[in-house]
């Protein structure tokens, strides 16, 4: 009896060490599989964030329009309500005026109140004046272009360098400023 019962325990041991060992294999498949999955949920999220050929339009009380394009958008993570824009194009329909054109390497479009930061390559266009800039901060709820960094305004008769220039976009009174008291406004004529 002896070895029945040594065979029975060896058998039982042998048993509960076979559903041990297939328990632990079937655990590592899952946690493998679960991980992969929620590595894919992640990628899915963050490649979705990224939209093509975006456009906005926009209007103020006044009947002015804010048209912006760009080839790419994409959704800041941490505030859903700013859009990252690459290669933007803008145009400014003023109810009373000519309209006004921007254009920019990339941007910073705010969907709640239309505020946009232009960066990198601007060229703003109204009319025969040309400027061109690395920085432009646009805003319709102060009805104003404050432009900054290389800027070289350009028309007709004349070639402007300053370090700030600042437009209000209602009533068209232009400020150029320079970030130093002793530094002037450099202006060349063309001719």
């Amino acid at each position: 009896m002896n070895k029945k019962l040594v065979l029975k325990y060896f058998l039982l041991i042998l048993f509960l060490v076979s559903l041990t060992i297939i328990y632990i294999n079937s655990n590592k498949e899952n946690k493998e599989i679960s991980s992969v999955e929620v590595r894919d949920e992640i990628e899915t999220y963050t490649s979705s964030n990224i939209m093509k050929d975006v456009s906005y339009i926009s209007k103020d009380i006044n009947g002015n329009e804010y048209i912006i394009k760009a080839s790419e958008g994409q959704i800041d993570i941490s505030d859903g309500s700013t859009i990252f824009l690459t290669d933007v194009r803008a145009l400014i329909k003023l109810k009373n005026a000519n309209n006004i054109e921007i254009n920019s390497d990339f941007g910073k479009y705010n969907i709640n109140n239309f505020d946009t930061i232009f960066s990198k390559n601007v060229i703003i266009t109204y009319l025969d004046n040309k400027i061109t800039s690395d920085y432009l901060d646009f805003s319709m709820k102060r009805n104003s272009l404050i432009i900054s960094r290389n800027i070289i305004y350009t028309n007709n008769e004349n070639i402007l360098n300053a370090d700030v220039v600042e437009i209000n976009i209602q009533t068209k009174d232009t400020k150029i400023l320079m970030y130093e008291d002793n530094k002037k406004v450099n202006i060349r004529s063309k001719k």
